[in-house]
């Protein structure tokens, strides 16, 4: 229990405090007070289970800070501190609900029997009064947070206001909603209701549980739990059908006391949609014994999707990026932990190749986030959403890229995309525009930051890279490609730029 001490002589809160400690050392002082206007701001922030209070008191006395108190609706027990000559107030207090007032000195024996009768009295109304417990929901919610323990009190209320004895064996399914935890969670309560609806002899409780983005459904009083399991199996996969995307877990728990532990087990397991699929129900503790095949990486696709990259080729990587989730979905069935690695794996290698290449820009990758979205993945559409947000970048990038203003550098900037591999130069283009090198060279460092030397060089690099990686081309071929003659010359460019031969970043990257 809770304590706030409201008395203006420090001696007499000391030796109060300290009758408190011996008596039960999980008695907490929450707050000291030496008068009531202190000790009304302090009970109201505290609320504590008990006032103990003297009577007369400077600034506000002890019955007036009840009273206001009292006022205010605060139903807090309290026990008053009186002198002989106050027997007066005392009555007073009794009018205002206080049941418990000692005499000064205060008598150990009196003091403990006064907390006993307080206990009886708070034990009583939390039986009578469910409010002070809490509903069915918020219980067993607390129960599985673990913010409730299920103590003699809390079991005695839910046998005689529920009839759910503590031992009862209760069945909890898991509906792993994920991202559409906040849109979706009243439409899939709802259709959960009206399936139970079918089977009024069972009574049942359903509860948000935010942190784990998940639905949770408790089952009690039900014959056959076999019956009920292939019941529940059957409507679910129907609910399926009507494209609610959701993984689902099922456990029977032994006792309320166990519904904690359980559920953070099946929780753990809830993975195993990703190698099942949410056509299928996670059964704890049925799916520890499951057979698995290896996982063996499709290097295949990996090694095709950076030709994709590498050839700017969205459709080919967008078709590529759906073989590497179909290979997963073909009916063998792979630990969801080495399906994660597989997706870490591939996804990174999509990462940097085209961050290589300059496809997506790598300053908007939130690298950890995606290792976290990967690892913490429970279904597998939430592993096509990380590859959909990888694929956007690209796609973002593009709109967001610097706007070209002046007319003649935007006909420049394409005749290089256009001429680079033919070795196009400043004068060759501003030949072409009909103007002099001189001003599409002071036009183009005005509109693009950088001299037309520097750009066609990136470029043409950008292009050496994509080759090296996406093709099988000799290097003689690649630096032909590109926009150089002279091979070693070509090599001597690439190397100032990336720190290594064409040859050597080939090998890097493949």
């Amino acid at each position: 229990m809770r304590f706030v001490i409201v008395e203006d002589e420090i001696r007499i809160r000391e030796g109060i405090i300290k009758l408190l400690n011996k008596m039960n050392q999980e008695y907490e002082v929450v707050g000291e007070a030496e008068n009531g206007e202190e000790g009304l701001g302090m009970i109201r922030d505290a609320k504590p289970d008990i006032i103990i209070t003297d009577i007369k008191m400077p600034v506000l006395d002890g019955l007036e800070m009840l009273k206001k108190l009292h006022e205010d609706g605060y139903k807090c027990k309290a026990i008053v501190l009186s002198a002989y000559s106050e027997f007066e107030y005392a009555r007073q207090a009794m009018q205002l609900g206080v049941t418990e007032y000692l005499l000064k000195p205060i008598a150990l024996n009196e003091f403990a029997q006064a907390l006993e009768h307080i206990q009886k009295q708070l034990d009583r109304e939390h039986i009578q009064k469910p409010e002070q417990i809490g509903t069915l929901e918020q219980i067993l919610e607390g129960i599985i947070n673990g913010s409730i323990i299920l103590n003699e009190e809390i079991s005695t209320f839910l046998k005689n206001k529920y009839q759910i004895p503590k031992d009862l064996q209760v069945v909890l399914t898991c509906f792993y909603l994920g991202a559409e935890y906040a849109p979706m969670i009243e439409t899939i309560k709802r259709k959960i209701e009206a399936m139970l609806k079918q089977k009024p002899e069972i009574s049942y409780c359903i509860i948000g549980e935010a942190h784990d983005r998940s639905l949770l459904m408790i089952l009690y009083g039900y014959e056959d739990v076999t019956l009920l399991e292939r019941w529940m199996q059957y409507q679910l996969l129907n609910e399926k059908s009507k494209k609610i995307h959701v993984g689902i877990g099922w456990t029977q728990v032994s006792s309320l006391q166990e519904l904690k532990d359980q559920y953070e087990s099946l929780y753990q397991y809830m993975d195993w949609n990703i190698a099942l699929g949410d056509e299928v129900i996670i059964s704890y503790p049925k799916i520890t014994k499951i057979q698995t095949a290896p996982c063996i990486y499709p290097v295949k696709i990996e090694n095709q999707i950076k030709v994709d990259i590498c050839g700017n080729d969205y459709a080919g990587i967008v078709k590529r990026m759906e073989e590497f989730h179909e290979y997963f979905e073909l009916g063998k069935v792979y630990a969801p932990k080495e399906m994660k690695e597989c997706y870490v794996r591939f996804l990174w290698a999509v990462i940097n190749i085209a961050t290589e290449v300059g496809y997506i820009n790598e300053q908007k990758l939130e690298q950890q986030k995606i290792l976290e979205l990967i690892m913490g993945a429970k279904t597998r559409s939430e592993l096509r959403q990380v590859a959909e947000m990888i694929l956007k970048l690209r796609i973002e990038d593009q709109e967001e890229e610097k706007e070209i203003t002046h007319l003649t550098v935007k006909r420049a900037v394409n005749l290089i995309q256009e001429f680079y591999s033919s070795g196009i130069t400043l004068d060759e283009i501003a030949e072409k525009l009909n103007i002099t090198p001189e001003y599409l060279g002071t036009k183009f460092h005005q509109e693009l930051g950088i001299n037309f030397s520097t750009y066609i060089k990136n470029y043409r690099m950008i292009k050496a890279k994509e080759l090296l990686i996406g093709t099988q081309l000799k290097l003689y071929e690649i630096a032909e490609k590109v926009g150089y003659t002279d091979s070693k010359y070509f090599s001597k460019v690439f190397k100032d730029n990336f720190g290594q031969l064409p040859a050597e970043y080939r090998k890097t990257h493949k």
